[in-house]
Parts: structure tokens; C-alpha cells; sequence
């Protein structure tokens, strides 16, 4: 799923497309510079390859005032998308019982649309000089440099909505 999450509201903007191809991200682009037009966008992406597809590129060289930024590997918990996207799996997918697509996309689109109607932004609950240590203390074993409990974005200690 793609969705753009406004830092300053909280509110959620969402397709749910069968396909998350360059085609779909494209649609999805303009969807969001549509929702918010005529102030600068900054997206914060994972390092999914349609993100950086050519004619992703093309197209955001031809709108210059949405800047797309990527999260490093493992730092999804950087994007508060990513954040959003572990809430509606807890509280509306994981455990729905869903018989098709369709009805699987009506759950998501009914908890996004309760979701804006109450959203508020979230808030970091640590600040960054604690956040920026956790992430590099060494290793007490041999962790093969997985993320520090407190830094994935199921913690609730890194951050949480308002």
C-alpha cells in the first residue's frame, strides 16, 4: 500500500492499488500533489525500487516542488507512514477475517476514513540525542546489526500518536 501521511495533521491519504508498480506510485503522486496543491511536498520513501523508477524520476524532475527523501536500510522506523502502517495492521488487518480483495480494501479504507475524521499528529516521545545514541551503541552480543527494540516501529517508546 502506498500513503502519505501529513506530519503537521496526522491525516492519512491513501489508494489502495492491486499492483504497487512505478505505474501505481505515479497515480499515487498525483493523487497526493493534487490533495495538497501549490505548497512543497517532502516524501519520506523506503528504498523500494518504483520509487526510483526512470519514469518516477521524469516525472518529479517535471514537478520540482515534491522532493522525494529515503530511508536508510532498516530505518523504516524513521517514516511515519511505516508507523501507520503497523497500527492498521494491529487494529484493522491482523485479525480480520477478510473474503476477498475487496472486502479486505472496504476494512482498510473504513479505519483510514475513522482515522482522519480523529487524526492528530504524532509525537516523538524521545528526543533525538537519546533516539541517535540507542541507534549507535555497540552491539552486547552478536546481533548482526539488527535495530534496537527501541528504535523499531513497533516500540512504543519511539514514537505514538497524540
Amino acid at each position: 500500500m502506498f500513503a502519505a501521511l501529513a506530519v503537521a495533521t496526522g491525516r492519512v491519504e491513501q489508494p489502495c492499488l492491486l499492483r504497487h508498480r512505478h505505474q501505481e506510485f505515479l497515480r499515487f503522486l498525483k493523487q497526493v500533489a493534487k490533495a495538497y496543491p501549490r505548497v512543497k511536498l517532502h516524501m519520506v520513501c523506503d528504498n523500494y525500487a518504483t520509487h526510483k523508477h526512470p519514469a518516477v524520476k521524469a516525472w518529479l524532475a517535471r514537478n520540482p516542488r515534491i522532493t522525494l527523501h529515503f530511508t536508510p536500510t532498516s530505518g523504516s522506523w524513521l517514516n511515519m507512514a511505516e508507523i501507520f502502517f503497523g497500527i492498521i495492521t494491529r487494529r484493522a488487518i491482523r485479525r480480520g477475517t477478510f473474503g476477498s480483495v475487496r472486502e479486505l480494501v472496504e476494512a482498510i479504507t473504513a479505519f483510514i476514513n475513522a482515522w482522519n475524521d480523529r487524526c492528530q499528529p504524532f509525537v516523538w516521545t524521545k528526543d533525538a540525542d537519546t533516539i541517535i545514541a540507542k541507534a549507535r551503541r555497540k552491539p552486547t552480543s552478536d546481533t548482526r546489526r539488527r535495530a534496537h527494540p527501541a528504535l523499531s516501529e513497533r516500540s512504543p517508546n519511539a514514537v505514538r500518536p497524540r
